[in-house]
């Protein structure tokens, strides 16, 4: 399977000071997860409209006679009031402006008698209820919407600030036009008006669900583990990413492809989610692994790792969460399932090589950003890095640049053998890769994994001389079905596969050749970094 690597850019986050301290590593036990409860909650609506009463008759007797009352004056039109939602320009983050909302007061008594033509005016609508947006220009962002429609105000200071102040200027656009036409309809109308008694939810802990083991709470206690990384190469291109706390010597684990072009003379920072900005540097970085390890230069006191699970003992059906910066939106969290195991997956970011895995597959939402974040267990352990996507055949999506979304198949290293990479990489600055010895042909099929014959530089012998292949008897043409109970059905599988183990290993291969299955044992040999 071919998928996609993830990366977007974003704007810097702030930074600040940091302090240095040394901790010792965590790991999660390896007590059966216990699955989250579901997650419930109400949405209160809010709605307003200023009633007028009519002005009581005065007591007494009626004359005898009354004089005739005046011809009907025309009825009066309905007033054209703008859709606060019919325009969508600008983008989100545009310059905007603060513009102070004046209300219409109701004319005091005396001003227009009853009856009196021509009615009062209805209130003015504020101008930010007008259509056209700031820019000027159609918005392909979402979100574009609700600042197309805002006043100017101070430039928010991060991404985030700006969403949040997109979400609040909706909120009160909404309620400013909806406010105008309730005392525009009260005022037209002589009935007396009613009260409105909402009702105010629970928030009671036990009503919102937040118990231990939740979403939230696991959310709560990983988010201030995981970075936002920024890479860039020495000129000023790249992208984002995320990352973990690994340990508390201020090690994080992410993915190459992240770091990758910070790797010669960049530039690497990683931003926490309380907005501390720290610069890092590339301490090692698997290509074929798909896997890196950076180093925070002035790490945080309070450096805490996230505990990492046993990656053999998922199940298929376990409960997930994601966490990372799809899009450039820091610090966001999605849910799933382990949707599947051991799943061969090869991924490139347009690199002249390409990673392989026997994957993860979760249906919780990873986009271009996630890349590198820790997909975590129900107990919030690292179950494995989410590292790629199999975007829809169409292309394009959020955020334009022709990045993918989501489309409920996304793919983590499973973190066992992350760990074994990281280490590797803390201790040496790279990994070692356990081979068999023979090139294979690359081409996805699925009648298994064909001995080439020639090596992988198209010169040579496919099978090397007294390597792991040739001593278990394996030949060029020879078609691998299995390794161990893992049923081959390509090139790329074989590889993957063989990466999960260390070399050392005894694998137990079944082949065809001539017609005939036959097995052999390998010894698993070495390869020292990714040349």
């Amino acid at each position: 399977m071919s998928t996609e690597n993830e990366g977007t850019e974003v704007p810097p986050a702030p930074s600040a000071p940091p302090v240095p301290v040394d901790t010792p590593a965590a790991s999660a036990p390896d007590a059966p997860a216990q699955q989250p409860p579901e997650q419930s909650g109400g949405a209160a609506a809010q709605s307003g409209a200023t009633a007028a009463g009519g002005e009581p008759a005065s007591p007494g007797h009626a004359p005898a006679q009354a004089p005739a009352p005046p011809a009907p004056a025309p009825s009066a039109p309905a007033p054209s009031v703008p859709d606060p939602y019919a325009h969508t320009t600008a983008h989100l983050g545009a310059g905007q402006s603060q513009a102070h909302h004046t209300g219409a007061s109701r004319p005091t008594t005396g001003q227009s008698p009853a009856g009196a033509w021509p009615p009062p005016p209805p209130p003015a609508v504020p101008t930010y209820a007008q259509g056209g947006g700031h820019d000027g220009g159609a918005g392909s962002h979402w979100g574009a919407s609700w600042t197309a429609e805002q006043p100017s105000a101070p430039k928010p200071s991060g991404r985030r600030g700006g969403l949040v102040a997109a979400v609040l200027a909706a909120a009160l656009i909404a309620g400013g036009v909806g406010g105008g036409l309730g005392f525009w309809a009260a005022d037209r109308n002589d009935d007396s008006g009613t009260d409105s008694t909402p009702v105010s939810a629970s928030d009671a802990p036990a009503d919102l669900k937040r118990q231990p083991g939740s979403v939230a709470d696991i959310a709560n206690k990983a988010l201030p583990s995981v970075v936002t990384i920024e890479a860039q190469n020495g000129s000023g291109e790249g992208g984002t990413g995320t990352g973990f706390v690994y340990d508390t010597q201020g090690h994080i684990l992410t993915n190459n492809h992240v770091v990758a072009s910070a790797a010669e003379g960049g530039k690497l920072s990683a931003t926490f989610s309380n907005g501390k900005k720290y610069s890092a540097e590339v301490v090692g970085r698997a290509e074929g692994y798909d896997v890196a390890v950076i180093k925070l230069k002035d790490k945080p006191a309070n450096l805490t790792p996230i505990p990492l699970a046993n990656s053999d003992k998922v199940a298929v059906g376990d409960s997930t969460i994601a966490i990372g910066a799809p899009f450039g939106l820091s610090n966001t969290v999605t849910t799933g399932i382990v949707s599947a195991k051991n799943r061969p997956v090869t991924s490139s970011d347009g690199g002249n090589k390409s990673s392989y895995m026997s994957a993860l597959q979760t249906d919780a939402s990873i986009n271009p950003g996630n890349s590198g974040g820790p997909l975590l267990d129900a107990r919030g352990a690292v179950i494995g890095i989410n590292s790629a996507i199999k975007p829809a055949d169409s292309g394009g999506g959020l955020g334009g640049g022709g990045q993918s979304g989501s489309i409920g198949l996304g793919f983590a290293i499973p973190v066992n053998q992350a760990k074994n990479v990281a280490q590797q990489l803390i201790k040496t600055g790279e990994a070692t890769y356990p081979v068999i010895g023979a090139s294979v042909a690359l081409a996805e099929t699925s009648d298994g994994a064909t001995i080439s014959d020639r090596g992988a530089s198209g010169s040579g012998p496919a099978v090397e001389p007294g390597g792991p292949a040739a001593k278990a008897g394996l030949k060029s043409g020879d078609v691998i079905k299995k390794l161990d109970d893992m049923v081959i059905d390509s090139g790329p599988t074989l590889i993957g596969q063989i990466w999960t183990h260390k070399p050392g290993d005894t694998v137990k291969i079944t082949y065809e050749r001539d017609g005939k299955e036959r097995t052999t044992d390998v010894v698993l040999g070495a390869r020292k970094g990714d040349s």
